[in-house]
Protein backbone atom coordinates (compact mmCIF):
# COMPACT_ATOMS: atom_id res chain seq x y z
CA UNK A 1 0.00 0.00 0.00
CA UNK A 2 1.32 3.43 -0.90
CA UNK A 3 2.43 5.13 2.32
CA UNK A 4 0.43 2.65 4.35
CA UNK A 5 -2.98 3.54 2.90
CA UNK A 6 -4.74 1.50 0.24
CA UNK A 7 -6.70 4.47 -1.12
CA UNK A 8 -3.68 6.72 -1.71
CA UNK A 9 -1.75 6.58 -5.00
CA UNK A 10 1.79 7.77 -5.67
CA UNK A 11 3.14 8.42 -9.16
CA UNK A 12 6.75 9.03 -10.14
CA UNK A 13 8.26 10.51 -13.29
CA UNK A 14 12.05 10.48 -13.64
CA UNK A 15 13.63 12.38 -16.50
CA UNK A 16 15.58 10.19 -18.94
CA UNK A 17 17.70 13.17 -19.97
CA UNK A 18 18.58 15.16 -16.84
CA UNK A 19 18.93 14.71 -13.05
CA UNK A 20 15.40 15.80 -12.20
CA UNK A 21 11.90 14.45 -11.83
CA UNK A 22 8.43 14.76 -10.34
CA UNK A 23 6.42 12.85 -7.74
CA UNK A 24 2.64 13.13 -7.32
CA UNK A 25 0.47 12.01 -4.40
CA UNK A 26 -3.18 11.37 -5.33
CA UNK A 27 -5.48 10.99 -2.31
CA UNK A 28 -9.08 9.74 -2.41
CA UNK A 29 -12.05 12.06 -2.89
CA UNK A 30 -12.94 13.94 0.29
CA UNK A 31 -9.37 14.27 1.55
CA UNK A 32 -8.67 17.38 3.60
CA UNK A 33 -5.41 19.17 2.89
CA UNK A 34 -3.08 21.62 4.60
CA UNK A 35 0.45 22.88 4.06
CA UNK A 36 3.12 24.31 6.38
CA UNK A 37 6.27 26.10 5.24
CA UNK A 38 9.25 26.68 7.53
CA UNK A 39 12.17 27.22 5.18
CA UNK A 40 13.04 30.78 4.16
CA UNK A 41 13.38 30.04 0.42
CA UNK A 42 10.23 28.13 -0.58
CA UNK A 43 8.75 27.51 -3.98
CA UNK A 44 5.11 26.54 -3.60
CA UNK A 45 1.64 26.55 -5.13
CA UNK A 46 -1.57 26.96 -3.06
CA UNK A 47 0.42 27.46 0.16
CA UNK A 48 -1.86 30.31 1.30
CA UNK A 49 -5.08 28.46 0.44
CA UNK A 50 -3.80 25.37 2.27
CA UNK A 51 -2.43 27.40 5.19
CA UNK A 52 -4.24 27.91 8.50
CA UNK A 53 -6.14 30.98 7.28
CA UNK A 54 -7.09 29.60 3.88
CA UNK A 55 -10.73 28.89 3.13
CA UNK A 56 -10.20 25.69 1.17
CA UNK A 57 -10.01 22.34 2.92
CA UNK A 58 -10.18 19.96 -0.04
CA UNK A 59 -7.05 18.80 -1.85
CA UNK A 60 -6.94 16.58 -4.93
CA UNK A 61 -3.19 16.18 -5.40
CA UNK A 62 0.13 17.14 -3.86
CA UNK A 63 3.01 17.59 -6.30
CA UNK A 64 6.68 17.40 -5.36
CA UNK A 65 9.09 18.36 -8.12
CA UNK A 66 12.56 19.30 -9.15
CA UNK A 67 13.25 22.16 -11.53
CA UNK A 68 13.06 25.06 -9.06
CA UNK A 69 10.29 27.55 -9.95
CA UNK A 70 10.09 26.04 -13.44
CA UNK A 71 8.97 22.81 -11.79
CA UNK A 72 5.79 24.40 -10.46
CA UNK A 73 4.47 23.99 -14.02
CA UNK A 74 4.15 20.25 -13.30
CA UNK A 75 1.03 21.08 -11.29
CA UNK A 76 -0.64 22.36 -14.49
CA UNK A 77 -0.35 18.90 -15.97
CA UNK A 78 -1.81 17.37 -12.83
CA UNK A 79 -4.73 19.82 -12.89
CA UNK A 80 -5.50 18.91 -16.50
CA UNK A 81 -5.20 15.19 -15.73
CA UNK A 82 -7.65 15.46 -12.83
CA UNK A 83 -10.06 17.70 -14.73
CA UNK A 84 -10.23 15.22 -17.60
CA UNK A 85 -11.47 12.66 -15.05
CA UNK A 86 -14.06 14.94 -13.49
CA UNK A 87 -12.12 15.39 -10.25
CA UNK A 88 -12.17 18.79 -8.60
CA UNK A 89 -13.81 21.34 -6.32
CA UNK A 90 -17.36 21.86 -7.59
CA UNK A 91 -18.07 25.54 -8.27
CA UNK A 92 -21.25 24.87 -10.22
CA UNK A 93 -20.06 25.66 -13.72
CA UNK A 94 -16.97 23.45 -13.43
CA UNK A 95 -14.94 21.25 -11.13
CA UNK A 96 -11.62 22.89 -10.28
CA UNK A 97 -8.86 20.53 -9.09
CA UNK A 98 -7.06 21.80 -6.00
CA UNK A 99 -3.42 20.90 -6.52
CA UNK A 100 -0.71 21.96 -4.12
CA UNK A 101 2.92 21.88 -5.19
CA UNK A 102 6.38 22.34 -3.72
CA UNK A 103 9.70 22.32 -5.55
CA UNK A 104 13.39 21.86 -4.92
CA UNK A 105 16.23 23.62 -6.71
CA UNK A 106 17.89 20.46 -7.99
CA UNK A 107 20.76 19.66 -10.33
CA UNK A 108 18.33 19.48 -13.24
CA UNK A 109 17.94 23.26 -13.24
CA UNK A 110 21.08 23.40 -15.40
CA UNK A 111 19.34 21.46 -18.21
CA UNK A 112 17.09 24.13 -19.68
CA UNK A 113 15.60 21.83 -22.32
CA UNK A 114 14.66 19.11 -19.83
CA UNK A 115 13.14 20.84 -16.82
CA UNK A 116 9.95 19.14 -15.59
CA UNK A 117 6.73 20.77 -16.76
CA UNK A 118 3.08 19.95 -17.36
CA UNK A 119 3.87 16.80 -19.31
CA UNK A 120 5.97 15.49 -16.44
CA UNK A 121 3.11 16.11 -14.00
CA UNK A 122 0.61 14.27 -16.18
CA UNK A 123 3.06 11.40 -16.72
CA UNK A 124 3.51 11.02 -12.97
CA UNK A 125 -0.28 10.78 -12.63
CA UNK A 126 -0.42 8.13 -15.36
CA UNK A 127 2.15 6.12 -13.42
CA UNK A 128 0.36 6.45 -10.08
CA UNK A 129 -0.10 3.20 -8.17
CA UNK A 130 -1.06 1.93 -4.73
CA UNK A 131 2.27 0.09 -4.52
CA UNK A 132 5.10 1.27 -2.29
CA UNK A 133 6.90 4.12 -4.07
CA UNK A 134 10.56 3.76 -5.10
CA UNK A 135 13.30 5.34 -3.01
CA UNK A 136 16.59 7.02 -3.74
CA UNK A 137 17.43 9.04 -6.84
CA UNK A 138 14.01 8.82 -8.46
CA UNK A 139 11.11 11.16 -9.10
CA UNK A 140 11.49 14.54 -7.44
CA UNK A 141 14.54 13.19 -5.60
CA UNK A 142 16.54 12.44 -8.77
CA UNK A 143 18.62 15.61 -8.74
CA UNK A 144 18.65 16.10 -4.97
CA UNK A 145 21.85 16.47 -2.95
CA UNK A 146 22.58 16.64 0.80
CA UNK A 147 25.40 17.50 3.21
CA UNK A 148 26.43 20.71 1.45
CA UNK A 149 27.69 22.42 4.60
CA UNK A 150 31.17 22.78 3.04
CA UNK A 151 29.95 23.38 -0.49
CA UNK A 152 28.31 21.48 -3.29
CA UNK A 153 31.56 19.86 -4.38
CA UNK A 154 31.65 17.84 -1.12
CA UNK A 155 28.04 16.65 -1.02
CA UNK A 156 26.23 13.32 -1.42
CA UNK A 157 23.22 12.51 -3.55
CA UNK A 158 19.92 13.11 -1.80
CA UNK A 159 16.71 11.41 -2.75
CA UNK A 160 13.14 10.31 -2.21
CA UNK A 161 12.26 8.29 0.89
CA UNK A 162 9.13 7.19 2.67
CA UNK A 163 8.08 5.74 6.01
CA UNK A 164 4.87 4.64 7.75
CA UNK A 165 4.13 4.80 11.49
CA UNK A 166 1.02 3.43 13.20
CA UNK A 167 -0.81 3.47 16.51
CA UNK A 168 -3.82 1.19 16.63
CA UNK A 169 -6.01 2.03 13.64
CA UNK A 170 -4.27 5.36 13.01
CA UNK A 171 -1.85 5.30 10.08
CA UNK A 172 0.54 8.10 9.17
CA UNK A 173 2.83 7.89 6.16
CA UNK A 174 5.40 10.39 4.96
CA UNK A 175 7.01 10.83 1.55
CA UNK A 176 10.04 13.14 1.71
CA UNK A 177 12.34 14.62 -0.93
CA UNK A 178 15.62 15.38 0.82
CA UNK A 179 17.69 18.08 -0.85
CA UNK A 180 18.95 19.70 2.35
CA UNK A 181 22.02 21.85 2.87
CA UNK A 182 22.47 20.04 6.18
CA UNK A 183 24.03 16.71 7.07
CA UNK A 184 21.90 13.63 7.77
CA UNK A 185 21.82 12.37 11.35
CA UNK A 186 20.32 9.31 13.04
CA UNK A 187 17.91 9.41 15.97
CA UNK A 188 20.84 8.98 18.38
CA UNK A 189 22.82 11.81 16.76
CA UNK A 190 25.18 9.62 14.74
CA UNK A 191 26.04 11.35 11.47
CA UNK A 192 24.86 9.23 8.57
CA UNK A 193 25.85 11.60 5.77
CA UNK A 194 28.56 14.16 6.53
CA UNK A 195 30.18 16.57 4.14
CA UNK A 196 33.06 14.89 2.33
CA UNK A 197 35.27 17.96 2.82
CA UNK A 198 38.54 17.69 4.77
CA UNK A 199 38.15 18.22 8.51
CA UNK A 200 39.96 21.60 8.43
CA UNK A 201 37.40 23.13 6.05
CA UNK A 202 35.06 25.50 7.88
CA UNK A 203 31.45 24.45 7.51
CA UNK A 204 28.10 26.21 7.37
CA UNK A 205 26.81 28.07 9.33
CA UNK A 206 30.27 29.25 10.45
CA UNK A 207 31.04 29.93 6.78
CA UNK A 208 28.88 30.61 3.76
CA UNK A 209 30.12 28.40 0.91
CA UNK A 210 27.22 29.24 -1.37
CA UNK A 211 28.57 32.27 -3.19
CA UNK A 212 31.69 30.40 -4.27
CA UNK A 213 29.55 27.46 -5.31
CA UNK A 214 27.74 29.56 -7.90
CA UNK A 215 30.71 29.16 -10.24
CA UNK A 216 30.15 25.40 -10.29
CA UNK A 217 26.35 25.44 -10.20
CA UNK A 218 23.71 26.42 -7.68
CA UNK A 219 23.97 25.40 -4.04
CA UNK A 220 20.77 23.42 -4.10
CA UNK A 221 18.74 23.06 -0.92
CA UNK A 222 15.26 22.32 0.53
CA UNK A 223 13.28 19.43 2.02
CA UNK A 224 9.71 18.92 0.81
CA UNK A 225 7.20 16.19 1.43
CA UNK A 226 3.69 14.95 1.97
CA UNK A 227 2.25 13.46 5.16
CA UNK A 228 -0.79 11.24 4.58
CA UNK A 229 -3.05 9.87 7.27
CA UNK A 230 -6.39 8.12 7.65
CA UNK A 231 -7.18 10.35 10.65
CA UNK A 232 -10.21 12.62 10.70
CA UNK A 233 -8.90 16.17 11.12
CA UNK A 234 -10.21 19.69 10.68
CA UNK A 235 -8.23 22.31 8.76
CA UNK A 236 -6.33 23.67 11.76
CA UNK A 237 -5.58 20.14 12.94
CA UNK A 238 -4.20 19.17 9.54
CA UNK A 239 -2.11 22.32 9.45
CA UNK A 240 -0.77 21.52 12.91
CA UNK A 241 0.22 18.03 11.75
CA UNK A 242 2.03 19.49 8.73
CA UNK A 243 3.73 22.10 10.89
CA UNK A 244 4.79 19.71 13.65
CA UNK A 245 5.85 17.21 11.02
CA UNK A 246 8.75 19.59 10.43
CA UNK A 247 10.09 18.37 13.79
CA UNK A 248 11.11 15.26 11.87
CA UNK A 249 13.25 17.39 9.57
CA UNK A 250 14.99 18.92 12.58
CA UNK A 251 15.68 15.46 14.04
CA UNK A 252 17.21 14.09 10.85
CA UNK A 253 19.00 17.07 9.29
CA UNK A 254 21.58 19.38 10.85
CA UNK A 255 21.23 22.31 10.43
CA UNK A 256 17.61 22.55 9.27
CA UNK A 257 15.22 25.32 8.21
CA UNK A 258 18.01 27.70 7.18
CA UNK A 259 17.82 30.80 5.02
CA UNK A 260 18.89 28.60 2.10
CA UNK A 261 16.18 25.95 2.55
CA UNK A 262 12.57 26.12 1.36
CA UNK A 263 11.24 23.35 3.60
CA UNK A 264 7.52 22.65 3.05
CA UNK A 265 5.23 19.79 4.09
CA UNK A 266 1.68 18.85 3.11
CA UNK A 267 -0.79 17.01 5.31
CA UNK A 268 -3.43 14.95 3.50
CA UNK A 269 -6.08 13.53 5.85
CA UNK A 270 -8.45 10.97 4.32
CA UNK A 271 -10.95 11.33 7.21
CA UNK A 272 -11.43 7.64 8.06
CA UNK A 273 -10.48 7.25 11.75
CA UNK A 274 -11.39 9.34 14.80
CA UNK A 275 -8.36 10.26 16.91
CA UNK A 276 -6.67 13.28 18.47
CA UNK A 277 -4.34 15.61 16.64
CA UNK A 278 -1.37 15.20 18.99
CA UNK A 279 -1.12 11.49 18.21
CA UNK A 280 -1.16 12.18 14.47
CA UNK A 281 1.45 14.92 14.84
CA UNK A 282 3.75 12.69 16.88
CA UNK A 283 3.50 9.87 14.35
CA UNK A 284 4.04 12.37 11.52
CA UNK A 285 7.26 13.70 13.04
CA UNK A 286 8.59 10.16 13.42
CA UNK A 287 7.64 9.24 9.85
CA UNK A 288 9.14 12.42 8.36
CA UNK A 289 12.42 11.87 10.21
CA UNK A 290 12.70 8.29 8.98
CA UNK A 291 11.72 9.17 5.42
CA UNK A 292 14.20 12.06 5.32
CA UNK A 293 17.00 9.63 6.17
CA UNK A 294 15.88 6.83 3.87
CA UNK A 295 15.99 8.85 0.66
CA UNK A 296 19.72 9.71 0.72
CA UNK A 297 20.64 6.31 2.18
CA UNK A 298 18.96 4.62 -0.80
CA UNK A 299 20.58 6.87 -3.43
CA UNK A 300 23.25 5.45 -5.74
CA UNK A 301 25.99 7.65 -7.11
CA UNK A 302 26.44 8.86 -10.65
CA UNK A 303 29.38 10.25 -12.61
CA UNK A 304 29.28 13.54 -10.72
CA UNK A 305 28.21 12.82 -7.13
CA UNK A 306 28.63 9.68 -4.99
CA UNK A 307 25.71 7.91 -3.35
CA UNK A 308 25.40 6.61 0.18
CA UNK A 309 23.88 3.36 -1.08
CA UNK A 310 27.23 2.56 -2.70
CA UNK A 311 29.28 3.58 0.33
CA UNK A 312 27.53 1.43 2.95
Amino acid sequence: MALGLSDVLVGVWTSPHAPTGTTVVLPPEGTLGAMAVRGASPGTREAIALGPNGKLTTIHAAVLSGGSAFGLATADGVVSWLAARGIGYDIGVAKVPIVGAAIILDRGIAFADHRPGATAGASACDAATADDPPEGSVGAGTGATVAKTAGLEHCWRGGQGWAVHRSGEVVVGALVINNAVGEIVAEDGEVLAASRAPADIVRFPQSLPFEAARENGPATNTVIGAIVTNARLDKLGAYRVADLGHSGIVRSIRPAHTQYDGDALFCLATQRVETHVDLVAALAADAVAEAARRGPLAAHGDADIPGLADAR
